[in-house]
C-alpha cells in the first residue's frame, strides 16, 4: 500500500503482518500495533519525544548485562510485571493470589541447602531470622518434594551479585519440602532497599519524583512436576513502604508475620538478644511446572 495520510498507516501495517502463520503471533502483534499507533495519536507524539523514547529503549538494552537486567526493572517500575502476574494467577486478578513478580535478581543455581540450614554465607549484619514454611495443595494437603528457591537482599540494601563484599550466593538457598510439606531455614531479617537507579529507570523515577525503594521481603520460587510453578514474595509487616513499593508488588496476601522474639530462648545457642521468626503457608495449584528464564546469571 502507498501511504496517503496518517490515517492509512495502521491498516497498512496490519495488512502486512496478516499472513503470519502463527495465530497467537498475529493476535499479539496486531494488538501491539493498534495500541502503539493509538497511543501516538492520543498524545500527538512529537518527533523529539519519539527520539527520546527510542533512546530510552536503547539505553535499557545497553544497561543490561549478566548481573543486571534493566528491562525487567523497567517492566517492574511501571507495574507491568505485576499486572502480567495477576492476569495469570488468582483467577485473572479477581482474587488474592500467592504469586508475585519474579524481579530482576533471581539466579538459576542456588546452593542446595538442608532444611534447618542457613543461607547466610558471609558476614551479614541484621537480626537473626528463623523461617518455617509449609506448602500445600488447594485442599490443604501437604506437598512433599517441592524444590524451593529462597533469595533476599542483604540488610545493607544489595543482593550479593551487586556487592563484591558478599560471598557468591550469599542469602540464597534451595530447599526441598519434607513429607509434611515443610521447609525451614535460618537467615537475617530482610530490610528495604532501593532498586538500581544508575540507568534509564533511575532517570524515569527521578523525573516522576518517585522514591526507588522496595519494602523488605523474602523471595520464593517453588517447583514440582505436575504443579504450577509458584513465584512469590513475603513482605515484612511493619515496613513503612508497604503502600508505596516502587514496583507495585505488595498484595495483602503477601504480608507475612515477622514476629520479634524478646527474652525467648532461640532455636540455636549462638544467638544473643532479640531474634525473629516467620511462619508462612503457601498453596500450589496443579498445572505446568516451568521455570522462568533467569534475568541474571
Amino acid at each position: 500500500m502507498i501511504i496517503d495520510s496518517e490515517a492509512s498507516v495502521t491498516g497498512a501495517v496490519l495488512d502486512a503482518m496478516a499472513a503470519a502463520p502463527n495465530e497467537r503471533l498475529r493476535e499479539v502483534m496486531a494488538a501491539l500495533v493498534k495500541h502503539a499507533h493509538a497511543f501516538a495519536r492520543e498524545v500527538q507524539l512529537t518527533e523529539e519525544e519519539f527520539d527520546i523514547g527510542i533512546d530510552f529503549l536503547n539505553r535499557i538494552g545497553q544497561a543490561t548485562n549478566d548481573a543486571h537486567n534493566e528491562a525487567i526493572l523497567f517492566s517492574d517500575a511501571i507495574g507491568f510485571s505485576t499486572l502480567v502476574c495477576l492476569l495469570n494467577n488468582g483467577q485473572h486478578g479477581a482474587s488474592e493470589t500467592a504469586s508475585a513478580l519474579l524481579g530482576p535478581f533471581w539466579r538459576m543455581n542456588s546452593p542446595v541447602t538442608a532444611n534447618g540450614g542457613s543461607i547466610v554465607r558471609s558476614q551479614t549484619p541484621g537480626p537473626v531470622l528463623f523461617a518455617d514454611c509449609r506448602i500445600a495443595d488447594p485442599l490443604g494437603r501437604p506437598l512433599a518434594g517441592v524444590e524451593v528457591d529462597v533469595w533476599q537482599a542483604s540488610p545493607v540494601g544489595m543482593y550479593e551479585n551487586q556487592d563484591e563484599t558478599q560471598a557468591d550466593m550469599n542469602l540464597r538457598g534451595k530447599f526441598t519440602t519434607d513429607a509434611e510439606g515443610r521447609f525451614w531455614f535460618r537467615s537475617v531479617k530482610p530490610a528495604g532497599y532501593p532498586v538500581p537507579t544508575g540507568g534509564p529507570v533511575g532517570d524515569m523515577l527521578r523525573a516522576q519524583r518517585r522514591h526507588p525503594y522496595r519494602p523488605a521481603h523474602l523471595h520464593f520460587l517453588a517447583f514440582k512436576p505436575g504443579w504450577k510453578t509458584l513465584i512469590t514474595q513475603v513482605f515484612v509487616d511493619d515496613d513503612e513502604r508497604l503502600e508505596t513499593d516502587v514496583v507495585f508488588g505488595v498484595t495483602r496476601h503477601l504480608i507475612g508475620n515477622y514476629r520479634k522474639r524478646t527474652g525467648e530462648a532461640p532455636p540455636e545457642p549462638d544467638i544473643s538478644g532479640d531474634w525473629y521468626s516467620l511462619n508462612y503457608d503457601f498453596v500450589m495449584e496443579p498445572g505446568e511446572a516451568k521455570l522462568p528464564n533467569p534475568p541474571i546469571k
